[in-house]
């Protein structure tokens, strides 16, 4: 047996700083896309006088309420760039963070059950071809070969007729993929403030100066918003009216299994959403609740609804037992697509609107953010996705484009 010590481990990956007076930037919101934004701030533009304001605990929110699903193959040309940006970003993390998140490239797959779905799905896999994204179209044979488990029968209520698959999307862990971005960041000398609720906002006429806090008042050269559901809420604080809606989203998983689940399923015809974890839970989802509300739960027909498609997909989990379910609470845009960019209120930015496609977008949304952060100005992967073209009708609707909402 070997004798040779063990490592020293930190007692904790980052600092808990009080909150200075004033910095060159501050971020709302201590999730996967605030973090994002303050690591890249530091790390591309050298903007470390930077905090994270969090009014929980770093990644509590929708960070740690998702299923961890990452893939690219969004139909319309600016999504898909900004997603497959995101991926790109995704595989080379691990390296440049120095840290082990379990990113796991073992593809999603999206099964097509009528001739809408497959018409659809050519679609897309066509336009993922042409936009560098890596989908393929799958017969329903070779559906059958990617995912074994899967009930491929023709005999079942809604037949599998095909699919699109993506080989390198796949799968993360959540947590951990916080926890990279937090040790990092607060290495480059980011303030990552925990238990910091922003109530207000600090104004010098029609620009924003800083915010208050149940902490006190903190001035800022720029504030960029990146609360995810709660969004609108902070806007209306500062003057102005976002067009989002936020929605609970459930998610559940089951006890642990032996790794048999190969790859991610996805069905927005049945509606329901399957992968395998590390560890070995299944974890699922489907639809938003439709009602609008900020609760951290949902109704229990959704629940019974994506139960029961996941069964009828996958025979072999129908003794599977539920081992504890959540929810987020998801902003989503008229057309379904983020919102990135400047404000009416001067200073003052926004990153929210992601719908159910925040946690796959990590990357690309900080980096984005950072850059219209530090410049002013937005990135040309995030100029599309500006608040005013809910005014100019330049819409980019990916409602069930991508042939799940997820």
């Amino acid at each position: 047996m070997s004798t040779a010590p063990l490592p020293e481990h930190p007692e904790h990956l980052w600092r808990n700083p009080e909150p200075r007076s004033s910095y060159d930037v501050i971020i709302v919101g201590g999730g996967g896309h605030g973090l994002a934004t303050a690591y890249y701030l530091a790390a591309v533009h050298g903007i470390t006088n930077v905090a994270v304001l969090e009014k929980g605990w770093l990644a509590g929110g929708n960070m740690a309420r998702n299923t961890t699903i990452i893939r690219s193959n969004y139909l319309w040309d600016e999504s898909a760039a900004m997603y497959e940006y995101a991926l790109k970003l995704w595989e080379r993390l691990p390296e440049e963070l120095d840290y082990d998140f379990l990113f796991s490239q073992r593809g999603v797959l999206n099964l097509a059950h009528t001739l809408q779905d497959v018409r659809e799905g050519t679609r897309r896999a066509n336009a993922n071809r042409l936009n560098g994204v890596g989908s393929v179209w799958l017969t329903p044979d070779e559906v059958a070969e990617v995912c074994p488990i899967l009930n491929t029968s023709p005999d079942t209520r809604y037949p599998v007729l095909g699919g699109t698959y993506q080989p390198r999307a796949g799968i993360a862990k959540h947590d951990h993929v916080a926890w990279a971005l937090a040790r990092r960041a607060d290495q480059l000398g980011v303030d990552l403030i925990q238990g910091c609720e922003v109530t207000g906002f600090v104004k010098n006429g029609d620009r924003v100066t800083g915010v208050e806090t149940n902490r006190g008042r903190i001035h800022a050269g720029r504030v960029g918003l990146a609360a995810a559901g709660h969004s609108s809420v902070l806007a209306e604080r500062a003057g102005f009216r976002l067009p989002v809606q936020s929605h609970p989203l459930q998610a559940l998983v089951s006890e642990l299994h032996e790794p048999v689940h190969p790859t991610v399923v996805m069905s927005n015809h049945v509606h329901v959403y399957v992968s395998q974890a590390h560890k070995g839970e299944l974890v699922m989802g489907a639809g938003v609740d439709s009602y609008n509300g900020y609760g951290q739960r949902g109704a229990f027909h959704v629940i019974e609804e994506q139960m029961a498609a996941a069964v009828e997909l996958f025979p072999v989990f129908a003794r599977a037992h539920v081992l504890r379910t959540w929810g987020g609470i998801v902003d989503v845009t008229p057309d379904a697509s983020p919102v990135i960019g400047a404000t009416p209120v001067g200073n003052l930015f926004v990153n929210c609107g992601w719908g159910t496609g925040g946690f796959k977008a990590t990357p690309a949304a900080g980096f984005t953010f950072a850059h219209t952060l530090a410049t002013g100005a937005p990135h040309p992967l995030n100029e599309p996705f500006a608040l005013d073209r809910f005014t100019t009708g330049a819409l980019i609707d990916e409602h069930g484009a991508a042939a799940v909402a997820h």
